[in-house]
């Protein structure tokens, strides 16, 4: 439940290390995520357009939010955008040879 009567509610104790603040911002990512599950559900479940087509432009915000903490953990962390782009390399060399490679 949110804690509006705190405004310091999330403030770490301390300063947080490159490590401590990547972990911190994988968190802020899953909460992304999990916030466009959420309004993209909401959006199925109406028949009202109006709604549906503002849930999914919020939900589209929330992508921007993922891409823009994605930037941030790069930043601090140039090995986990080494891994990254690793996977996507692998995905695109299955696609190029259309998924019929061994996995490897």
């Amino acid at each position: 439940m949110a804690q509006f009567a705190n405004p310091f509610v999330g403030n770490p104790p301390k300063l947080m290390s490159n490590e401590e603040l990547a972990q911190a911002l994988r968190f802020d990512i899953a909460g992304e995520l999990e916030a466009i599950v959420g309004y993209e559900a909401h959006a199925m479940a109406t028949n009202d357009e109006r709604i549906k087509k503002n849930l999914y432009h919020i939900a589209d915000e929330e992508r921007r939010h993922v891409g823009e903490l994605q930037q941030l953990l790069y930043m601090i962390s140039p090995r986990e955008a080494e891994h990254v782009e690793r996977g996507k390399q692998k995905i695109i060399r299955q696609q190029e040879m259309n998924f019929q490679a061994p996995i490897q």
